[in-house]
């Protein structure tokens, strides 16, 4: 039978989230229902309540959820009920990137994460007026039940506090795996991220895992400075004090082996290339309004250097976020750190501290 749920619905562009009460289809093949214990609340949520990318109104957002497995459908076989879980993002698992395992780079990303209902047209909920944009990243985890399909839920050990995972599924791991995955950072190498958000500061972490000798934060919010200190950074630059690229050539006047750029600002990204050495490589994160340009000098890139788009750190999510796991348990990767929880009636304050910089990553708890 349907499940009564509550979820977090954004009724127009721009408009604050509503709690309401909607109905929630069964699991068909392959699918399974999450009671969701907590779940990350990202830049992207807020972008797309701005309408960003192309989306359909009322809508329900969330893709950082963690929960326990509560129904399964026909033939699933990855998960059973009562499994702990970190829901990720979703991909078709059937195109050449899938194949080749690069889910990420999915031929169908923007149907299966970014349409509000699955590529046959069909959506999971609706209320009395009618049906509600939903499986957004696959999952729509602003809700107390959320329903997914098996390729894009990792099994986690139940022993792990499931209040901590859910920004596994994007922000995390897209930080860590860009620096860990993506840019593939070596021992000793300098790196500097621009943006110490939640993506940042994962990546912060990430290059101490690697090994980098040099790492440096680059933000306007002190207390986030703080924690990228705190994190591993060897320097940090307050970009609303101080000329940046004066900054990085007066730390690295080579030019650094590797940036990271998280904010999605042209002029950022044109410092993070930019402030790169000869054959250094530049990954960007960053989500922008659609048709945003940068002006990038060109000779810049003949002589070696590289830009790298990445979308979620290249991340085969069944193997990477175990691993991320992994590390937090021995101490190697504090994430939990940088998180503060709201209720989940909170949502809206949760948003407007994020926007505001007074919390670098906000987890809504049921």
């Amino acid at each position: 039978m349907p499940i009564t749920t509550q979820s977090a619905v954004v009724p127009a562009k721009d408009a604050p989230f509503e709690i309401r009460e909607l109905e929630l289809r069964e699991p068909r093949p392959h699918e399974v229902v999450v009671d969701v214990a907590a779940v990350g609340v990202c830049h992207t949520d807020i972008i797309m309540q701005q309408q960003f990318f192309p989306v359909t109104f009322p809508a329900v957002f969330g893709h950082e959820g963690s929960g326990v497995v509560r129904r399964v459908g026909d033939d699933v076989t990855k998960v059973a009920v009562g499994d702990h879980v970190v829901m990720g993002f979703a991909s078709c698992g059937g195109c050449r990137n899938c194949l080749r395992g690069l889910p990420s780079y999915c031929q169908a990303y923007y149907e299966w994460n970014f349409a509000g209902r699955l590529p046959d047209g069909t959506t999971s909920l609706s209320d009395g007026d009618g049906e509600v944009a939903a499986h957004f990243f696959g999952q729509s985890s602003f809700s107390r039940q959320a329903l997914c399909s098996e390729r894009n839920v990792v099994r986690v050990d139940p022993t792990v506090d499931l209040s901590i995972l859910g920004p596994l599924g994007c922000g995390v791991q897209t930080g860590a795996g860009a620096v860990l995955n993506s840019l593939d950072v070596e021992a000793g190498a300098t790196i500097a991220v621009f943006g110490a958000g939640g993506v940042g500061l994962s990546a912060v972490m990430a290059a101490v895992v690697a090994g980098a000798t040099t790492i440096i934060a680059i933000d306007v919010a002190p207390q986030r400075l703080d924690l990228a200190t705190r994190m591993g950074a060897t320097h940090v630059i307050d970009a609303s004090r101080s000329d940046v690229m004066q900054q990085l050539s007066a730390l690295v006047p080579e030019g650094l082996q590797y940036t990271l750029e998280t904010t999605g600002r042209p002029e950022v990204l044109v410092q993070a290339v930019d402030s790169l050495m000869v054959t250094g490589v530049c990954g960007t994160v960053g989500a922008s309004p659609m048709g945003t340009t940068a002006p990038i000098t060109m000779n810049n890139l003949i002589f070696g250097r590289t830009i790298r788009g990445i979308c979620e750190g290249d991340s085969v999510p069944e193997i990477f976020i175990p691993q991320l796991i992994e590390l937090h348990r021995q101490g190697r990767f504090p994430f939990d750190a940088m998180l503060t929880s709201y209720a989940f009636e909170d949502i809206n304050k949760a948003c407007e501290d994020a926007t505001s910089l007074k919390v670098v990553k906000p987890v809504l708890v049921f």
